[in-house]
């Protein structure tokens, strides 16, 4: 049962949202083979699916070019997006044919444009699923980059064209949806103290998760985080290699420790606020300790959600990046646990694909 899917890999948020979803109709239907388009590194979707898949290395999509986890290049993304949107007619040619022998009777599209393009032209229906899409973005920056508008404007007529559109909370832009769902998360594979014993955690001891998401983080506190007695911290992109320091647990960016399973296993979680470090807390019930974007629009609805629906803290950019940590974290580890989530979203996105009868 071959399905596209297209991913954007702008951090890898999309791409472990699209993991949940294939992994849920994996879980279905063993029989499934999703042809997985993009630019995520391909070890991400190695190390979270399980059933047969094959990736194909192509770009899918712009979003913005990051300068650090929170600090976006709007001149260099305006140039590759003025690149990008060309969608050269040739190419999507090529792609739409790909999908026509592999045999794909739908596509999926994590916010990818370049999916619904390729659909369009495979004569295939299409499945947009978002919490938000590039043109709504982009319109708050109209007035640092007036030539977004343009780019903006073709997206929304892209994203118009899709057959079917899943809203997955939480969701900015309300409006018509063929399927609206809880977060979408991968799920923890191991248990806690196996995971903790893995990480050489002590017994009954505050454990942290710091985590950027996907882009290779930089660290100047770290050695302040060592007047914290008492309480461990777990840093995926903290060191090139696996290694403790007192009580840090430095992990390299790839981390050997599936990300789910190192949420589930600390007592918080404080970091970038993104897609999918919210949905694997909610779903953890985990404290989250989130640091906004400024000027990303997507960052103050999820904000406002982490806030409703769980046990949370918000950080100051400054806070944390000069180690001040004592203003937030005691407070953010005083909050208990909450149970685990209800339905994971992935689970209501399975159903709906399925049904589609691809």
């Amino acid at each position: 049962m071959p399905i596209a899917y297209f991913v954007s890999s702008h951090g890898f948020g999309h791409a472990a949202r699209s993991a949940a979803v294939m992994t849920a109709v994996h879980a279905r239907r063993p029989d499934a083979h999703f042809h997985v388009f993009g630019q995520t590194p391909a070890w991400f979707f190695a190390d979270s699916l399980a059933g047969p898949y094959t990736y194909h290395t192509v770009q899918t999509d712009v979003g913005f070019v990051q300068v650090t986890p929170i600090q976006v290049d709007l001149d260099e993304t305006l140039r590759r997006l003025e690149a990008f949107l060309r969608f050269e007619p040739g190419h999507v040619a090529r792609l739409a044919e790909q999908l026509v022998r592999a045999g794909c009777r739908l596509v999926l599209c994590d916010i990818s444009a370049l999916g619904l393009a390729v659909a369009r032209a495979a004569g295939l229906p299409s499945v947009l699923i978002s919490n938000f899409t590039w043109d709504w973005i982009y319109a708050g920056y109209f007035d640092q980059a007036p030539r977004l508008r343009a780019h903006a404007e073709a997206l929304q007529r892209l994203y118009a064209s899709a057959t079917y559109r899943v809203l997955t909370e939480p969701f900015c832009q309300p409006g018509p949806a063929d399927l609206v769902t809880r977060p979408v998360a991968r799920a923890p594979r191991e248990t806690v103290l196996a995971v903790r014993r893995r990480l050489g955690l002590p017994a009954q001891t505050k454990a942290v998760l710091i985590t950027m998401g996907g882009v290779q983080p930089r660290y100047d506190f770290l050695g302040r985080l060592k007047a914290h007695r008492g309480v461990w911290f777990v840093i995926p992109g903290g060191s090139q290699r696996w290694e403790q320091d007192d009580n840090l647990v430095l992990l390299p960016h790839h981390s050997p420790i599936y990300h789910p399973d190192l949420v589930n296993s600390c007592d918080a979680v404080i970091g970038k606020l993104g897609y999918s470090t919210l949905a694997e807390a909610y779903h953890a019930g985990v404290p989250y300790g989130f640091i906004r974007r400024p000027g990303f629009r997507e960052s103050d609805v999820l904000g406002e959600y982490v806030m409703a629906h769980m046990p949370s803290a918000d950080v100051p950019e400054a806070a944390f990046e000069a180690g001040e940590w004592g203003t937030f974290l005691p407070g953010l580890l005083a909050q208990p646990r909450r149970a685990p989530a209800d339905r994971n979203g992935a689970e209501a996105l399975a159903d709906f694909i399925l049904q589609l009868g691809p």
